[in-house]
């Protein structure tokens, strides 16, 4: 069954063609990843579940390039040299060396001027470009320089699986995958209607924000098309809000990977956490986090899940994915849409929340009430 679930993958998200070549990789836990003992088990798995998709997919296509490497320290960290290497090709990776912007993209402490010369870099020698890309990695590269140039520029198709669990094969990836793409379009498209979101929940969330320019994004598990990018498991309908919009209060029950021991208040003016409150222990954490740089306290982005299957909250690549449930996240949002770079971009997951658009000629639609969505969305 494993292995069954695994070809669906290559065959019905991704779409491998015989002639392609496909990168797989994941990465692999330090001394510096203060994880609990169950979490580090988890991501150590992973390197069995890459064996596995490495394996099965040598039948799906030309060449399957593989990778493990050192645990890069936090979601939205750009990946190390040699990924970089497998994906774009060793002669693409030595012109950007030539031009000392590898190092820089890296770090992301690069100007738009440098951006653009390494687009054009890229550019031209996209054809030595991987085709396909499955990501294991536990800490997430979706909102990456590395993610974005190859889907953006190369038309690569990539297939994101932060803190992926074989669990996740019987839960969310089990989903009516044509249901789901109907589900995600549909709201995708009311939600681009709006022009202002604001978020409700029980235990006192209340935020609201500008969708002014921004355009939502639907991921739904097709990623057949050049340049697709989302999440495996797939469902969410997300977009970049306008920087400097966001005001309210965020209350977090959940941590990415547990269920938090005490409330946390995190206070947003201007578009930035500018306050953060609570005794609980990921409070500290994440203060510490967002004090390294003042772009971590971004709202980044707003999501809404569209996934029926979904139903762990003890896993934020799930959790976020849980039909009825809306995340919000901090940090980077430079790949899809919005002004930030960073090489932080954390989620986290509110529950029962009412959301409500505000549309440009002035009329409120009510998209979930409580966690329940539309009837005519459902």
């Amino acid at each position: 069954m494993l292995t069954a679930a695994i070809r669906e993958i290559y065959k019905t998200n991704l779409a491998v063609k015989s002639n392609e070549r496909v990168l797989v990789f994941t990465d692999r836990p330090t001394k510096k990843d203060t994880l609990s003992d169950d979490e580090i088990r988890k991501w150590s798995a992973l390197k069995d579940i890459l064996m596995l998709v490495e394996e099965t997919g040598r039948a799906f296509c030309k060449e399957i390039l593989s990778c493990i490497y050192t645990s890069r320290g936090g979601h939205g960290k750009e990946p190390p040299e040699k990924l970089w290497r497998l994906a774009f090709g060793d002669g693409t990776i030595a012109q950007l060396n030539r031009k000392g912007l590898l190092k820089r993209l890296i770090n992301k402490r690069i100007s738009p001027e440098m951006l653009k010369e390494i687009e054009e870099i890229v550019r031209r020698n996209r054809d030595r470009a991987v085709d396909a890309v499955i990501a294991l990695s536990y800490y997430s590269t979706s909102h990456t320089r590395f993610r974005d140039l190859l889907t953006r520029v190369c038309k690569a198709r990539y297939a994101s699986m932060p803190l992926f669990d074989v669990e996740m094969f019987e839960g969310p990836m089990s989903v009516d995958w044509k249901a789901l793409q109907k589900r995600t379009r549909k709201i995708q498209q009311i939600v681009n209607m709006a022009t202002e979101v604001s978020i409700r929940t029980g235990n006192g969330t209340e935020i609201r924000l500008s969708k002014k320019g921004r355009r939502a994004r639907a991921d739904s598990g097709n990623l057949r098309r050049p340049g697709s990018f989302g999440n495996l498991p797939a469902g969410e309908v997300f977009f970049a809000p306008l920087e400097g919009s966001a005001r309210g209060t965020m209350v977090l029950e959940w941590a990415p990977t547990r269920k938090l021991e005490s409330r946390i208040y995190l206070t947003v003016k201007d578009g930035l956490v500018v306050s953060i409150d609570g005794k609980e222990p990921f409070a500290g954490v994440l203060k510490e986090k967002l004090s390294e740089r003042p772009e971590n306290a971004n709202i980044a982005e707003v999501g809404i899940g569209t996934n029926d299957r979904a139903s762990r909250p003890d896993n934020i690549l799930e959790s976020e994915k849980i039909l009825g449930t809306i995340h919000i996240a901090l940090g980077d949002n430079s790949s899809f849409g919005g002004r930030i770079s960073t090489p932080f971009h954390q989620d986290f997951v509110f529950f029962h929340p009412t959301v409500t658009l505000h549309m440009k000629d002035g009329k409120r639609v009510v998209l979930l009430k409580a966690g329940r969505l539309r009837k005519d969305l459902v």
